[in-house]
C-alpha cells in the first residue's frame, strides 16, 4: 500500500469517529450530562468537533481526487 491509500484509510476513520462523536442525542454535551436540544448552536469542542469533521472531509475528498487522478492512465 503506498502513502495515499494509507492517509485515505486513516483520514476515512477519523471521519467516522468525529461523525459518530456528533451523533444527535449521543453527542458530547449529553455524554457528560448536558442536555440535547434539536435547535441550538455549537460551542467549544462540539464546534471544534464540527469544524475538524468537515476539514478532514475536505482532505479526504481532495486526497481521493489525486489518487484517482494518479491512478488514471496518461492518453
Amino acid at each position: 500500500m503506498d502513502l495515499l491509500q494509507v492517509s485515505q484509510f486513516l483520514i476515512a476513520a477519523a471521519v467516522g469517529t468525529s461523525i459518530l462523536l456528533q451523533a444527535r442525542g449521543t453527542g458530547l454535551s449529553s455524554t457528560f450530562g448536558g442536555e440535547s436540544t434539536a435547535y441550538r448552536s455549537r460551542r467549544g469542542v462540539e464546534r471544534t468537533l464540527f469544524r475538524l469533521t468537515v476539514i478532514l472531509v475536505v482532505v479526504f475528498v481532495v486526497i481521493s481526487l489525486v489518487g484517482a487522478r494518479a491512478s488514471s492512465p496518461t492518453a
